[in-house]
């Protein structure tokens, strides 16, 4: 359980740092997992398939502290496995991911969109840790272009299916967001030390840079969550999985 302290900072700074969420054998059994050749894929959705993603976004302390949150029972609503490897000799870096807002990709109604990004490695500035702008979630959904800086994170375009509660459907293109106006000054690179993870609210500015490291990597997974109560409108993760935890309310 999360102290009223630690609740308090998150409702505020739009995120939380918590360490020792897994174990170093649970992370050496995911890595040793994703090695292997034949494991089956489903997409943003692979946690349905994947007993070991399905351990990840079940696990207790992190659905646990995710409850608590969201005041809510935790609906999984994506996961990603995100491995960075260090730099390689006349090589450019592996980029990360634009500066962005998480309901600009996944919009949801009401608001209750939030995540927990999992180190799976020592992470921080150097080798292509998470970056946050600290109480930007605030300021609620803003404005945002496609990334520019593609010496430092990815850039890609895709069209998505939309559904509305009362079954109206649409496709709109989705791209590689940054955010208008970003002021560099405020992005904060944490360190995250293996175990560790940050939960952090959809509205809150986050992303990463490359690694350029030579010999360490960055590997993390993050999990998407939204409260029962909210309504995914992408119809490639509509279909939400309840945790396995009861639910916090009462």
């Amino acid at each position: 359980m999360l102290s009223t302290d630690q609740v308090t900072s998150y409702r505020e700074s739009g995120y939380l740092v918590v360490p020792d969420l897994l174990t170093p054998a649970e992370i050496e059994t995911f890595l040793h997992h994703e090695a292997q050749p034949d494991r089956q894929r489903l997409g943003l959705r692979t946690h349905v398939v994947d007993p070991q993603w399905a351990h990840l976004a079940h696990h207790p302390k992190v659905a646990g502290c995710v409850a608590q949150l969201l005041e809510s029972q935790p609906m999984i609503v994506q996961t990603m496995y995100l491995p960075k490897p260090p730099l390689k000799a006349l090589e450019a870096p592996h980029p990360g991911i634009a500066i962005h807002q998480d309901s600009l990709y996944i919009r949801n109604e009401p608001e209750t969109l939030m995540a927990c990004w999992l180190a799976l490695d020592d992470t921080d500035g150097q080798n292509g840790g998470l970056c946050v702008v600290p109480n930007s979630h605030q300021d609620g959904l803003l404005s945002a272009h496609p990334n520019q800086d593609t010496d430092e994170h990815v850039s890609w375009v895709q069209e998505y299916g939309m559904r509305d509660i009362n079954g109206k459907e649409w496709s709109e293109e989705l791209y590689s967001f940054e955010m208008d106006n970003l002021d560099q000054m405020e992005v904060r690179r944490l360190s995250v030390p293996a175990g560790g993870g940050v939960f952090f609210t959809g509205l809150t500015i986050h992303g990463s840079y490359a690694n350029h490291s030579f010999n360490r990597f960055r590997r993390a997974f993050a999990i998407h969550y939204v409260g029962q109560e909210s309504w995914v409108y992408r119809t490639d993760i509509q279909e939400l999985v309840s945790t396995a935890l009861p639910s916090s309310e009462g």
